[in-house]
């Protein structure tokens, strides 16, 4: 296909109209599921140009277009990353051990399953994400590396095995996280509830942080993770107003706002976190938006990192955004009343998670002491 060369802002504002693509006979229309792709990851890749397909048969032949990253042309699949977005191979005997112990409890992480650029740190470091529920989502994010499909029957054993691989690392924190699952009725939050008090009497001394999907806005699901009492919940927003639809076509910003105020509600000793990907076109004048609708959510904890491409099927990357400019989001954030903001490149939802626990702890217990 040749024309337009699209930027991921621009998918945002309106649909490419049909001239632009360079052939007659072109219907651009919204689509919210995924492009059926020849010879893709799996049967319903993500189409990178996120959320427009045609209804010509020429669909079938579709190539990677150019995309646009920090106003200048570059490969679909840039090869070259900025310095600070290099990381070490992962290995050592902690990340040997933790991956042995996953692969033979049949545990799923995130870490794997997102091509976390984090997971030889953490993992060597004796930490991990759980991702619970399977490893196939029901909705088809065009930014997510986790595969899109019919999910398994949940596996209701799952808590009792991550419970068990948490006592066994002698973990003092976890993260759990799940895919969607909107084939089931709440969204899954029961699994959520009872992973946490299986954790809760194998390994009590372990603070938990659980990393929900959405429950569709159902609040008697998030009403069952929060009665669980994790110290941290925890809802990504993924991206800004403005880009929510093309990022996240199965989501509603609203509702992510929804969901993390009633989390915030429901019991106000839990800490509310959220977090978004920078790199996708937003503006400071979006991300500024955010952050003001985050807080008035009762957001306490916010992260933001780097958007990376998984692979040319998934959203294109507008700009690297530099760690310098990384900083001064953290101290806008923390200066406009965030408890804690972690922000830099490299930086995904579950980084230096236990040390934002221990860090608010801290402060909570300074400030019932002063």
């Amino acid at each position: 296909m040749r024309g337009k060369i699209p930027e991921a802002r621009g998918l945002s504002n309106s649909a490419i109209p049909p001239s632009g693509w360079g052939a007659s006979g072109w219907s651009v229309v919204r689509q919210p599921v995924s492009w059926r792709v020849p010879g893709g990851r799996h049967a319903d890749a993500s189409a990178w140009c996120a959320g427009y397909r045609s209804h010509s048969e020429k669909a079938a032949a579709l190539k990677p277009l150019e995309v646009i990253q920090g106003g200048s042309t570059a490969d679909a699949w840039p090869s070259r990353k900025p310095r600070w977005l290099k990381v070490r191979a992962p290995g050592g005997p902690n990340y040997q051990r933790l991956k042995e112990l996953m692969r033979g409890l049949e545990l799923s992480s995130v870490c794997e399953e997102a091509q976390c650029p984090n997971i030889g740190e953490c993992w060597e470091a004796g930490t991990a994400t759980f991702l619970i529920m399977g490893d196939v989502c029901t909705r088809n994010c065009p930014y997510c590396a986790i595969a899109h499909g019919r999910p398994e029957e949940l596996d209701e054993d799952e808590p009792r095995r991550v419970a068990e691989a948490i006592e066994r690392l002698q973990l003092n924190h976890c993260v759990i996280t799940s895919v969607d699952r909107d084939d089931l009725p709440d969204g899954g939050a029961w699994i959520f509830a009872e992973m946490i008090r299986e954790i809760r009497l194998r390994r009590p001394e372990c603070s938990i942080e659980v990393l929900t999907p959405d429950f569709q806005g159902n609040p008697e699901a998030i009403r069952t993770v929060i009665d669980a009492r994790p110290e941290i919940f925890n809802h990504n927003m993924e991206t800004v107003r403005r880009l929510h639809r093309v990022a996240r076509p199965g989501g509603r910003y609203e509702r992510s706002l929804d969901v993390l105020n009633t989390g915030r509600q429901l019991d106000d000793q839990v800490l509310v976190k959220t977090g978004i990907m920078l790199g996708l076109g937003e503006t400071p004048a979006d991300i500024d938006e955010f952050m003001g609708d985050a807080l008035e959510a009762g957001v306490q904890i916010l992260t933001l990192g780097q958007y990376l491409r998984p692979s040319p099927d998934h959203l294109p990357i507008d700009r690297y955004v530099s760690p310098e400019e990384f900083m001064h989001w953290k101290e806008i954030g923390e200066s406009r009343g965030f408890l804690h903001v972690e922000s830099g490149p490299l930086v995904r939802s579950s980084y230096h998670a236990r040390e934002q626990v221990v860090e608010l702890r801290r402060r909570v217990a300074a400030l019932a002491a002063g």
